[in-house]
């Protein structure tokens, strides 16, 4: 059952204050619970991972707080938020969204050794006189791998994300800040509201900026993909629910948002990602199982030219179907986590 979302004054009155207030009395007691996690670390599985769990959770609260206090700092700045919309204070916010980004991965490297191997790099570069925007479509399997995709977009010659995501990540006060200040859409339905409002959010780019989407809808499980195939046959749409009952890794994708996204900027690339290696980190929890020392993030995506792409949404749609199929081998011949990056992907649409 999904959440219902409080209003934003409410969000602004309970939620906004409780990582700035929480952040002062962990302060107060951070050597303690440090020296209980190193000493129920020799306890307990792993080396020392109830510690680097630990330290990885103080640097998200320490994040947290630096974004809510920067953006309060900034909302003064700009007059009390009379010019927060300007070109002047939107590069700064994404200048605190890149340096926070860099801390949570710079941070998550560090304490597990996570190694990030990206291939197939084919990104323009943005300061290029042919350098187009991008729309980017990638696989979702939680929040860590969101968090890492942002940071990689941002890599890419400085690029800005304008990302479609859902409505409850909202709960969180530095994303229900920061992020409504920029130029995203947080989606609560799947409906011709949400579909509009991406097209919009696709208007507009320069060859600086990325949309950033997740065709699925949300990350995968075994029981949404099951969920979602019986959907479609109920639907009556068995060629689809056949067609969807071959992918093993990943979701049906929705084609709408896709779709109205590409309708909107037909002069934009779109970059296709595949990713595997924390596919089952969809919770703080499942970091302790799911996050062993020594693990590899493998990254590989697929850029097509604009004057590439089919003008026909029926075609665009094929093209889509046709890249989920394909990142969906491309997983399970990387189910290893030791395996090296497979350059066939960037190749095998062609």
């Amino acid at each position: 059952m999904k959440l219902p979302l409080p209003p934003r004054w409410l969000r602004r009155l309970i939620l906004w204050p409780l990582p700035v207030i929480g952040g002062v009395f962990y302060a107060v007691s951070a050597p303690l619970w440090f020296l209980a996690a190193i000493l129920l670390s020799y306890k307990l599985p792993g080396q020392m991972r109830l510690a680097r769990s630990l330290g990885l959770a103080t640097v998200y609260l320490a994040v947290e707080v630096l974004i809510i206090v920067s953006c309060f700092a900034l909302w003064i700045g700009s007059g009390f938020g009379w010019r927060i919309k300007s070109e002047r204070f939107i590069y700064l916010h994404y200048s605190l969204l890149r340096l926070s980004l860099a801390i949570l991965v710079g941070t998550g490297r560090r304490l597990f050794a996570l190694n990030i191997a990206v291939a197939s790099k084919g990104i323009p570069a943005s300061t290029e006189a042919d350098g187009a925007p991008l729309i980017v479509m990638s696989r979702h399997a939680g929040p860590a791998d969101s968090i890492l995709l942002m940071h990689e977009v941002m890599n890419w010659h400085g690029r800005r994300p304008r990302i479609v995501m859902s409505d409850l990540l909202q709960f969180d006060p530095a994303f229900d800040i920061l992020l409504n200040r920029l130029p995203n859409r947080f989606i609560s339905t799947n409906g011709f509201a949400s579909v509009k409002a991406i097209s919009e959010l696709a208007k507009g780019m320069t060859n600086a900026d990325a949309l950033v989407i997740f065709p699925e809808g949300g990350n995968f499980t075994e029981g949404k993909r099951v969920k979602m195939i019986e959907r479609l046959r109920v639907g009556g749409f068995e060629a689809a629910a056949k067609r969807a009952q071959e992918l093993r890794n990943v979701l049906p994708p929705r084609p709408a948002g896709s779709l109205a996204a590409l309708g909107a900027a037909p002069h934009a690339d779109a970059v296709f990602v595949a990713h595997t290696g924390i596919d089952k980190i969809a919770g703080v929890g499942d970091l302790w199982t799911a996050l062993p020392d020594n693990k590899t993030l493998h990254i590989q995506w697929r850029v097509v030219k604009a004057k590439d792409l089919p003008k026909d949404a029926l075609d665009q749609r094929e093209l889509l179907y046709l890249a989920w199929e394909e990142i969906d081998r491309w997983i399970a011949r990387h189910k290893d986590a030791s395996a090296k990056a497979d350059p066939s992907f960037h190749n095998s649409l062609n």
